[in-house]
């Protein structure tokens, strides 16, 4: 009755409707993460919305980033309402911290929450800082979920035991608050409730009838986010690289080296904060060095073939994280390994062959060219030299008529030596 006596004072203008900031948080936490919350939270107070609700579907993430984003929500003006959303969602591991870390903690019928045990990103931790890093989440979870008045000795079963929980059984433990199945159910399900601010301030919420805005990221955090994922990381850097390999070998295009740059510099800023797992860089490594060998040498393919299998298991291990999300699929690896080195194998042995080559042009092109002397030479003289006449000068002297090769050129001038027939020369060609 009070959102529909709301709706109506609001439709017939005598007060604005209350507003909802709603923010997504649908994959990995990531740096950008904390970002993207941070802005929402900076519009809702801007907007002086009446609550911004944090929608989780995440498998988990970055502990760094976690608590970032958890310091932003606790340092709110706004009351911030977690809300793990669609049906079908999770959130785990991060996620079920920044779910716990809410003024309000709310989850959508079919969603799950839990499995946040701390794990190690690149390689496995010894017994003693296993025990640290699982007491400290255990420690700053308890913290939280006490403030908020939730169920922290169960809360803290899912870091020491990764215990999950259905959205059932987390409110009927006293994990969250509300189990609602859309954000318009979620907003009319909270007014009227008394939060308690983190600082212990108290706050009556008004959201019967808001009006629902959903926040936007802007196009550098949509950017960052969309290069956060390693596959999307992995296929920059390997254009990149292609684009720059195109300019040292055709210096002056100018556009290849400078996509290249940034292509690389996007791509290598993504996976710098993910656990690099050195086998993997090793065998990437190892593919380009076989790619080369394959155009140096003859080897019908076979060095080709094992730089492409090096490149796709160097792709699949470059990455060590225990998030599915956080690593490089199969079939990115294969759909870039296999098109990439075709066009090494092509342009490396197109570099190959033109360095092999006898230059045509230019000053280098000259040298070996043959002629005959037009005017005799004791030791200067003329020459005629590829349809053109040259000063010359020759180490002995040499009578018209007489058949030269080119040894070197100078300053416009040609060093000449006498060639016979039967060295390659034949009898005197000169100009008509």
């Amino acid at each position: 009755m009070r959102a529909l006596i709301l709706g109506l004072i609001a439709t017939f203008g005598l007060v604005a409707a209350p507003k909802a900031i709603v923010v997504d948080v649908n994959a990995m936490v990531h740096p950008i993460t904390a970002e993207i919350v941070k802005s929402a939270i900076a519009r809702a107070r801007t907007e002086k919305a009446a609550v911004l609700v944090v929608r989780l579907n995440t498998p988990g993430g970055l502990m760094d980033a976690m608590r970032e984003t958890i310091e932003a929500m606790l340092s709110s003006p706004v009351p911030v309402v977690t809300y793990v959303a669609p049906s079908g969602g999770r959130a785990a591991s991060a996620g079920f911290f920044i779910l716990e870390a809410g003024d309000l903690a709310a989850m959508a019928p079919g969603t799950n929450t839990g499995a946040a045990h701390p794990v190690a990103m690149g390689g496995e931790m010894d017994a003693v800082m296993k025990a640290k890093v699982e007491n400290d989440a255990a420690a700053y979870l308890r913290s939280i979920a006490t403030k908020r008045g939730h169920n922290a000795e169960l809360a803290e079963t899912a870091v020491r035991e990764s215990k999950s929980f259905t959205d059932r059984e987390a409110l009927d433990d006293h994990l969250v608050d509300l189990v609602e199945p859309n954000d318009r159910a979620l907003l009319d399900a909270l007014d009227g409730r008394t939060v308690t601010r983190f600082d212990g301030r108290t706050e009556t919420l008004h959201t019967a009838g808001a009006e629902i805005e959903t926040y936007e990221p802007s196009l550098r955090q949509r950017i960052i986010a969309a290069i956060a994922d390693p596959n999307i990381a992995l296929i920059l850097l390997v254009i990149g690289a292609l684009c720059i390999y195109v300019e040292f070998t055709t210096p002056g295009l100018v556009a290849p080296g400078a996509i290249g740059a940034i292509l690389l510099l996007l791509g290598l800023s993504a996976i710098s904060v993910l656990p690099i797992n050195w086998l993997g860089a090793a065998l990437l490594l190892l593919a380009f060095v076989l790619f080369a060998l394959e155009a140096k040498f003859t080897a019908h393919g076979v060095l080709g073939l094992a730089g492409a299998i090096a490149m796709v298991l160097g792709s699949v291990m470059l990455i060590s994280s225990p998030f599915p999300e956080a690593r490089i699929h199969w079939s990115t690896a294969i759909a870039l390994a296999l098109p990439f080195s075709a066009i090494t194998v092509f342009l490396l042995s197109l570099a190959v062959k033109a360095k092999r080559h006898k230059v045509e042009t230019g000053k280098e092109g000259m040298v070996g060219e043959t002629g005959a002397a037009i005017t005799p030479l004791t030791p200067e003289g003329k020459v005629f030299v590829r349809g053109e006449y040259w000063d010359a000068v020759a180490r002995q002297p040499l009578a018209v008529g007489a058949r030269v090769r080119v040894t070197a050129i100078k300053r416009l001038k040609l060093t000449v030596e006498p060639i016979s027939p039967e060295n390659g020369g034949a009898p005197h060609v000169g100009p008509a």
